[in-house]
């Protein structure tokens, strides 16, 4: 089968209505379920597996579909109220944080998974989204999950900052003491109007700025993987903003895709896979399992786990940061790998190593989600513009000191 030429925006869109579908047909419709809204983590690997974050990122798709007519506006209305019911009714939480993994049918917990606070906020950016954007008892109803998280319960006082997971079984582990994915868990965390956080555990995480080539100063992530300069702002609106200490996250993240693309430019030659339209090392599934050590410098680790897969949730999920060099990479990868494209648009990953190129036939939510978000944002800035209203995001925003007041280059497309 040969795919025919689709550049730009026809392409961005088709690969949106592609996202979308997935958060659609991959989720629990069955209103007699104690899953009703649970969407799978992945298609084909655990099917009866879901994952929070991938219900939060659904949740963002139930606007996106309204607003391009692909659901009806009551429709979307009823699958956010009964996917909110699900987690205020139905749902094992601990302390108002949820289970990574849960049965899609039962809601209960999967494979002894941890109760994790970055999923959870995922989950609540998602609730924050519809609730602005349904009114009602949709806001009512996501209001009352973000009330029931008690953020300092997740708090390690003695370095002031959050665990990074925590089980029954263990107890609490790790620490979010150096930057990645995780702001916006400050900026629900200290605008909480039940839990609350001193506004210092953000600004006693770890910020460690180096170089990589000219690309000056760039805060980077433990490994590099680009995830982790996406998720926030697939939700918050970092443009034109500084904190107190003139820190751009926007801008930084501008600077973190740049490094991640030259990076696969320049080791082009080592992997095969890599190169000027092939880029974009994330999180995903490579020909030996799921890594989330897929990543470009600068970073702390030693990139060890690259072993040339790429994701194009890692250009697509850039878009606003780096619109020409990320729709190139997605125009190259549609129109020159067939086998790359399925139902949901374009496929986890893909590795050209071996002696056959290799295609991942599955999918995962929260790759399609960050893509899905991140390509409506670049179009018409849908979900910053509804999520942006919350009174609470902007409190933390507000409280955290990160102000309004810079320009970028860099601005949706219109």
């Amino acid at each position: 089968m040969r795919i025919l030429a689709c550049k730009g925006d026809k392409l961005l869109k088709k690969e949106l209505k592609g996202d979308f579908n997935f958060f659609i047909k991959e989720a629990n419709t069955n209103q007699n379920s104690e899953g009703y809204g649970l969407i799978r983590d992945k298609t084909k690997l655990s099917p009866e597996v879901a994952s929070i974050a991938s219900v939060g990122y659904g949740l963002a798709a139930l606007v996106i579909g309204v607003e391009r007519k692909w659901i009806s506006f009551q429709q979307a209305y009823n699958r956010a109220k009964g996917t909110l019911d699900t987690f205020l009714n139905n749902m094992e939480s601990i302390h108002g944080f949820f289970y990574h993994f849960i049965n899609m049918e039962t809601a209960k917990r999967e494979w002894n998974c941890e109760v994790s606070i970055i999923d959870t906020g995922i989950l609540i950016c998602g609730a924050i989204l519809v609730g602005e954007y349904f009114k009602g008892e949709i806001k009512e109803k996501s209001e009352q999950l973000y009330r029931r998280i008690d953020w300092n319960w997740y708090l390690d006082k003695k370095c002031n900052q959050f665990y990074m997971g925590y089980s029954p079984e263990g107890g609490f582990f790790g620490h979010w003491d150096m930057y990645a994915e995780q702001l916006m868990l400050y900026v629900l965390a200290v605008a909480s109007p039940s839990c609350p956080v001193d506004k210092s555990t953000y600004d006693d995480f770890e910020k460690t700025a180096t170089d990589y080539g000219e690309i000056k100063n760039i805060i980077y992530t433990y490994c590099g993987t680009l995830f982790t300069y996406q998720y926030s702002h697939a939700w918050i609106d970092f443009r034109r903003r500084k904190d107190s200490n003139g820190i751009d996250w926007f801008e930084n993240s501008i600077k973190a895709t740049l490094a991640n693309r030259k990076y696969c430019m320049e080791n082009s030659i080592k992997y095969k896979t890599y190169g000027e339209n092939s880029w974009g090392l994330t999180a995903c599934i490579g020909p030996k399992g799921y890594s989330g050590e897929f990543g470009a410098m600068p970073a702390l680790s030693k990139l060890e786990g690259n072993d040339g897969t790429i994701s194009p949730s890692g250009a697509a999920g850039s878009i606003v940061f780096t619109p020409e060099s990320s729709i190139n990479a997605l125009e190259y990868y549609y129109n020159h790998f067939p086998k790359f494209w399925g139902k949901y648009g374009l496929k986890d990953a893909y590795n050209l190593e071996g002696s056959k190129p290799w295609y991942s036939d599955e999918y995962i939510g929260i790759d399609k989600g960050i893509s899905m978000i991140m390509i409506e944002n670049y179009l018409t800035g849908l979900i910053w513009k509804y999520f942006m209203k919350n009174e609470y995001v902007l409190q933390g925003l507000d409280k955290l000191d990160i102000i309004k007041k810079v320009n970028h280059s860099c601005s949706i497309k219109k």
